[in-house]
């Protein structure tokens, strides 16, 4: 039984690992302003490059429909 509960403690712990590792960023985030001009912050910015990843597909367009423009 304590072989198993190690067993099972490794396996959920190599699992675990996974989870936190940072997310690589695709695109710059000072390439691109909201609606109002102003810059994304991080949290913001990562939000919707999350929720473009989740659609799939190209990076740009989804971010142009969720709100987001080129910078110039």
């Amino acid at each position: 039984m304590p072989r198993c509960a190690l067993v099972l403690l490794l396996g959920l712990a190599a699992c675990g690992s996974s989870d936190t590792a940072p997310a690589s960023r695709p695109v710059s985030m000072t390439s691109w302003r909201m609606a109002s001009g102003e810059v994304p912050t991080q949290a913001e910015f990562e939000a919707v490059v999350a929720s473009c990843q989740d659609r799939g597909g190209a990076l740009d367009p989804c971010l142009t429909d969720l709100g987001l423009r080129r910078a110039r």
